[in-house]
């Protein structure tokens, strides 16, 4: 029996996986992550709680983690690197500067930044700042 072009479409998903599998990254599984059950690493006054970490179904890489910063703190200098990245503010006051133009962001705000772009965050707020940190691709 011959395949049609309907049943090798059928194979991509799996092919994606077999390779996201190959290449070493875990393939995220359907599950429910409760905040306080999050592991939290603390970096001086800075804490991150990770929360995924791997390839979805379709083969494609997400990492995602809370940061919580202190007034005035911020993760690390400006940067830039391959893979999207985005915030999503929860609680504070976040200064978002993205190949130089900054924005002040409150919680329920966003920022995303493509790749390659030189970007950095802080806390410029009085009081603690949690965000929601996003990263696709490798």
């Amino acid at each position: 029996m011959q395949p049609t072009r309907r049943d090798l479409s059928r194979l991509f998903p799996a092919l994606a996986v077999a390779t996201a599998a190959q290449a070493g990254g875990a393939v995220l599984p359907s599950k429910t992550y409760p905040f306080d059950a999050l592991p939290v690493h603390a970096n001086g006054a800075n804490s991150t709680r990770p929360l995924l970490d791997g390839n979805t179904h379709t083969g494609f890489h997400l990492e995602a983690h809370f940061t919580e910063l202190p007034p005035g703190g911020a993760p690390h200098p400006p940067h830039h690197h391959a893979h999207e990245e985005m915030i999503v503010v929860h609680q504070g006051t976040m200064e978002v500067t993205i190949n130089g133009k900054t924005a002040r962001l409150g919680p329920g705000s966003s920022a995303y930044v493509a790749s390659n772009e030189e970007h950095g965050w802080r806390n410029v707020g009085t009081r603690r700042a949690l965000y929601l940190v996003l990263a696709f691709g490798s």
